[in-house]
This record gives structure tokens, sequence and C-alpha cells, in this order.
């Protein structure tokens, strides 16, 4: 199964689409590790600084006040409660809880960092942590712990307020618990509910990812089609002058590699045009030139006394002059200008067929009643006026059929002759070349019959095929496509 596609375009567009796709992810991945290091770092240096502040009040207060203003810091999302004990029985010693205490340190002033304890716990919203695993007992009891001190000191009652809030909260987040000593022993704990930080892959990312996806694509589209449509055009202009060498030239416009290889075009065209002129005019010259002499030939012949050998002399003159007719008439041929227009080709063929009839030969017509066809209609009744002429002189008659499809039409000639060997199939193509044995100059042909149908039917865009029937004779299908 090819998955790549076949044209210019579909492949320029796979390699951007690809691109930008693989651009997009690598950008992402490198975003996401940034923001979240910047956002950890963020926080992690706002919670440093109120840690520091508050311990810095507490170990200049007097320990009888400390009580009041641990109860006075109190907000949503922030508790300090100020014990003989840590809340935290067990530090903990991944590399986020490190940073954490290397940044409180630094907020201090070079606090010791074996004083600093620190834990990081995820929440949910799952109902009360005491009744979960005990991976988020430690959030539970650094507000238990509080709440346990209030009871003590006559404060205890029901939770509202700022606890209430604070303890719905960790039920839902991340939970920072710090324990700190104070220069007199005691600690100082803290329980901070953390922002989590907001998912990466939001609708506002996505939707700003597909429209920025989109926009390349269209523009893509765009720029590719405006590149690649020279590249149409000069396929179109080569088949063009395969058909008529005469075709208009090809438009010098665009980028200068377009322009460029558009006059390295039209100079090649040029170029042909000139030889096949050049070729014509000199055949026409070679055919002037040995007029004459042939001439002289001929009046010279009246003056030989031996009446076969001058028959023979006036034989060969005439053949003379028909080949050098003929290989005019092919060089002319090539070098026709006669324009394209719509014709029936089922009624010329239709014509063919009657007049050989006419003359007694057994030809017949097989096919559509009406056939258009934008060609040389000239040159395509020399092309089937050949055939049936082959086929008459060399499998004494045949039949002509004509079918027709979506884009070509298909004609076929039949005859009941020999055939053609094999091996000769090609070289019947060739100028002047001749079968030995059933074809021969009796027939008046010089070997360009073949050789001139090829050439048009080649001008038109199509092709001739030749194969040897089952039942004994030959086909001659000349394929036409439309246009």
């Amino acid at each position: 199964m090819r998955i790549s596609p076949k044209s210019l375009a579909g492949r320029t567009l796979l390699v951007l689409l690809v691109g930008l796709t693989l651009s997009n992810l690598i950008g992402l991945a490198i975003y996401s590790g940034e923001r979240h290091l910047a956002l950890t770092t963020q926080s992690g240096r706002n919670v440093a600084e109120r840690i520091a502040t508050v311990f810095t009040t507490f170990e200049e207060a007097e320990p009888p006040a400390r009580r009041t203003l641990a109860r006075s810091m109190w907000a949503p999302g922030f508790s300090v409660l100020w014990a003989e004990q840590s809340a935290i029985p067990t530090e903990d010693r991944t590399w986020r809880a490190g940073l954490i205490r290397a940044a409180i340190s630094g907020a201090i002033g070079d606090f010791p960092t074996d004083r600093i304890r620190v834990v990081q716990r995820e929440t949910g919203g799952l109902g009360p942590p005491q009744v979960r695993a005990g991976r988020r007992r430690g959030s539970w009891m650094a507000g238990e712990m509080h709440m346990r001190h209030m009871r003590d000191r006559g404060m205890a009652g029901p939770m509202t307020g700022p606890m209430e809030h604070m303890m719905r909260a960790w039920q839902a987040g991340q939970v920072l618990e710090a324990s700190l000593q104070l220069t007199d022993g005691s600690w100082l704990n803290f329980a901070l509910l953390t922002a989590r930080p907001e998912p990466l892959w939001s609708f506002r990312l996505l939707l700003s990812i597909l429209v920025m996806t989109v926009g390349v694509i269209a523009l893509s589209i765009w720029a590719v089609r405006r590149a690649t449509k020279p590249l149409a055009a000069f396929s179109q202009a080569a088949e063009r002058l395969g058909r008529d060498v005469n075709a208009p030239p090809v438009t010098e416009a665009g980028p200068s590699e377009v322009s460029q290889l558009a006059r390295a075009f039209n100079e090649m065209q040029r170029r042909l045009g000139s030889f096949i002129r050049d070729r014509t005019q000199m055949l026409a010259a070679i055919s002037h030139d040995l007029r004459t002499p042939i001439t002289r030939l001929r009046l010279r012949s009246d003056f030989v006394e031996d009446e076969e050998q001058r028959q023979k002399m006036l034989a060969d003159l005439e053949q003379m002059e028909t080949m050098i007719a003929t290989t005019l008439a092919f060089a002319r041929e090539e070098a026709d200008e006669e324009p394209r227009r719509p014709f029936d080709l089922a009624v010329l063929l239709h014509d063919l067929c009657d007049a050989a009839s006419d003359s007694g030969h057994a030809v017949a017509y097989r096919g559509a009643a009406a056939a258009t066809y934008t060609g040389r209609p000239v040159a395509l009744k020399r092309v089937f006026a050949n055939l049936v002429d082959n086929a008459v002189n060399y499998g004494g008659g045949g039949e002509v059929s004509l079918a027709s499809a979506a884009d070509r039409v298909t004609v076929t000639v039949e005859d009941n002759g020999p055939g053609i060997p094999e091996d000769q199939m090609d070289k019947v193509f060739q100028p002047f070349y001749r079968l030995e044995g059933s074809r021969s100059r009796d027939t008046g042909g010089v070997g360009l019959g073949l050789a001139s149908v090829r050439s048009i039917v080649r001008a038109h865009g199509g092709e001739v095929l030749l194969a040897n029937r089952k039942e004994g004779g030959l086909r001659v299908t000349v394929d036409l496509p439309y246009g």
C-alpha cells in the first residue's frame, strides 16, 4: 500500500505537515519543561519568603505571645502552629523537598537546613483524608494538631470560617508542610495549600494550535500550488510540442528558475521548428536540382535505339521521380502547419471505404455512424487512406472499424494478407524500409507509407500498433486521444 502521494504538490504538503507537527511537538515539550520549572521555582520562592517572614516574627516574639501570634496568622490555605515538637515525624528526602529547604534557608539568611523539615503531599476530593491510605494522613494531621491545640486552650468549637474553608481545600489540592526549629528548641509548623499548576493541554492552547495549523496548511497549499503550477504548464507544453512543433510558446514568467526553464524550453522548440523547416527546404532544393538531370536523361533516352533498354531507363527515371516526390511529401507532412479543427472521423473513414469499394475492392466499414474528433483532417485522411491502400494492395481487401471511449478513439484496419513477421514489426516504420517478398516495387511504394502514418498519428498524441491475426492477415490499430 502506497502511503506517500505521487504528485510533487502532495509530497511537499506532506513534508510541511510532518515538519510542522514535529516542530510543534518538540516546542511544546520544551515549553512544558520550562513552564513547569518556572512555576515550581516561583511558587517555591513565594512560599519560602512567606515562611521566612513568619519565622523571623516568631524568633523576635516572646514565648507567651507566640500562640496568639500563630492564631492571628491563620488564613485560608495557610496555618501556623507553634509546638514543642515537629508536625513532620519523617523528613522527605526527595529532590523537590531539597529545593524547598534550600529556598527557605536562603530566604531566612543561610538558616541551617538540618533544622528544616519539608514534605509535600497530594490530597484528593474523595472525602476526609484520614479515611484513605496513609499517603495523605500527614496533611490531615497538621490540621488535627491545630485543632487539638485550640481545644487544649479552650478555643475549640465548630469548624467554621477560614479553618473550614482550608480543610475543604486540603481535600483537593497540594499541601506543603514545613517545620522549622526555633532557637529555643521549639518548632514552628506550617501547612500551606500550594497552587497546582494549570494543565498544559487546555482548551485555549489546543484551539490556538488548531488555528495555527489550519492557517499554515492553507497557506502552504496555496504556496505549493502556486510553485508547482508552472511545472504543470511545462507538462502540457511538452505534450503539445509532441503533437505540434508550431505550438504556442510557454509564458516566460514566474521565479527566475521557472522563467529560465521556460526560455530554455521555448528555445528548444524554436530550434526543432527551424531544423524541420531547414530539412524540408533542403529536400525541396534536392528535389528541384534532381529534376533537371532526370529530365535530361529522359530526353537522351529518346536516342537509345534498343527499345527494351529505353523502356527500362524510362522506368528507372520515373521511379526516381516518384521517390523524390514521396520523400518531399513525407518531409512536408512533418512540417505541416494544418490547423486542428473538429470533424467527423466516422464519415471520413466511411468515405474512404466507399471509394475503395467503388473501385472494385473488398473494403467494408464497421463502426459508429458518427464520431467527432479534433485534429488535422487532411493529415489523418492520408493516414487512413494509406492503411486502406495497404490492405487492398497486400491483403486483397480489408475491414475498417471504429470504437469510441471516454478519452480516446480507436480505428482498426484488418486485411487477409500474409501479415508481417514478428521481428519486422518495428522496422517497417523506418523510412525507405521494405519487406522482401510480400512487398515489391511493383506496387509503386518506396517504403515511406507506414513511416508517414506513424509520424502523423504521433503528432496527434496517438500510437500505431501492428499485430498478426490468428486467422491470418494483419491488424493495424490506430489509437488517438481526444484533445
